[in-house]
């Protein structure tokens, strides 16, 4: 926290009456900012070493007490930073000093750090351990990327243009060999900090305003009717098989993601308005209550493994080993699909939901979308398969 000021001039250069400026220069954290001070002076009047004008005369006296009058408004302006206990640099000194409005200057990771420890505070509040971990793991690309970019460890928040973030697309697809849907979401994460920070007045304008996302086309994936109830009469001799398959299909005719599974304990199975079961919970990704009513062979599934002893309803494996067992599952039936709880919601939100005619709404409330538009996104071409098989039904028909 030291600052070293030292006035210098340049005696090559000399104005038309033989004076030369004097300029300040201001060192702090191993950073200068130099600037004129407007001030003359006779090269051969001027004593570096001692930073003053000699011999004592009316005109050296002027001198040296305005240089003094510089100095010491500069270190007014070095200890009221001080005071504040923020971080600052030498461009925030001379700002203040000159007068003007004390815009802090961030880089990037400095200023993500900021916001991420700001966020912090409002898991358990408004977001989960999860959504902040996501952030968290962008920081750190941005700052690989920076690294490989620039060979740099920061970057001027300032200097960010468009081209930084394309720059930044292409690293993450080639160095980090993220897909497509995955950089979106890297990206977008990355462009809340700067907007905070634009809103905050440390940017002029929104860098990446002409941004424009790819966008992904991606593939309903689920089971089809002949396949779900194929995985339904199988008998696995493996009981660890049996197991993660009895899981799956309770995913199939709930909707309930792995966490929701694992989580789902007996209070959440309650008596409701119609005297039927349902599943009463917070989804795990929005945090918004959901409603399921518990369909008969969910019903099954969850008589056969509740335990009086225990409050849980099923003592799910990790994430990884039920994957991983899924696999083989779908090896077994010949199945030619990836099984994850994300394929089981999927075919309950199309094989026992869509197929059977239940209406796009209650889809989504069941599935517990954030927003019917999220619903409509992803299932919009189901109801367009199921409009044209009935169709061609119909045309048989006639």
């Amino acid at each position: 926290m030291k600052i070293n000021i030292r006035f210098q001039i340049n005696k090559i250069k000399t104005n038309n009456a033989g004076k030369c400026s004097v300029r300040c220069r201001i060192t702090y954290n191993k950073i200068r900012k130099e600037f004129s001070t407007g001030i003359f002076i006779n090269p051969s009047f001027w004593n570096s070493k001692q930073q003053i004008a000699e011999p004592p005369d009316k005109e050296n006296t002027l001198i040296n007490q305005q240089l003094s009058l510089i100095e010491n408004k500069i270190r007014q302006a070095f200890l009221l930073l001080q005071v504040k206990e923020e971080s600052f640099s030498v461009h925030d000194i001379y700002m203040l000093f000159r007068g003007g409005k004390l815009i802090r200057e961030y880089n990037v990771i400095e200023y993500f750090e900021v916001y991420l420890k700001r966020i912090k505070k409002l898991i358990g509040i408004d977001i989960k351990q999860v959504t902040w971990n996501k952030f968290h793991y962008v920081r750190n690309n941005v700052k690989s990327f920076i690294k490989w970019k620039y060979r740099a460890s920061d970057y001027p928040l300032n200097k960010l243009n468009l081209q930084f973030l394309v720059d930044f697309e292409y690293y993450l697809k080639v160095q980090e060999n993220q897909k497509q849907i995955t950089i979106n979401k890297s990206i977008q994460r990355f462009r809340k900090p700067i907007k905070v920070a634009l809103s905050k007045g440390y940017l002029e304008r929104d860098p990446f305003m002409l941004y424009k996302t790819k966008s992904v086309k991606t593939e309903i994936v689920f089971l089809s009717v002949d396949e779900l109830e194929a995985l339904e009469k199988y008998q696995f001799t493996q009981k660890r098989l049996q197991q993660v398959r009895d899981w799956f299909i309770f995913s199939c005719y709930t909707g309930l993601a792995y966490n929701e599974i694992k989580n789902l304990k007996k209070h959440h199975i309650v008596n409701g308005f119609d005297d039927e079961l349902w599943i009463e919970m917070i989804r795990e990704k929005t945090q918004k209550d959901i409603s399921i009513p518990l369909l008969p062979k969910a019903k099954m599934l969850i008589d056969k493994y509740i335990d009086d002893n225990f409050e849980s309803i099923f003592n799910i494996c990790s994430n990884q080993k039920y994957n991983s067992y899924l696999k083989e599952v779908a090896s077994i039936l010949g199945i030619n699909k990836r099984l994850t709880t994300h394929i089981a919601r999927k075919t309950f939100a199309t094989t026992v939901l869509l197929y059977n005619d239940v209406p796009m709404e209650i889809v989504s409330k069941l599935l517990g979308h954030s927003s019917i538009g999220i619903t409509e996104a992803s299932y919009g071409k189901i109801i367009k398969k199921k409009v044209s098989d009935e169709i061609f039904k119909l045309k048989r028909k006639l």
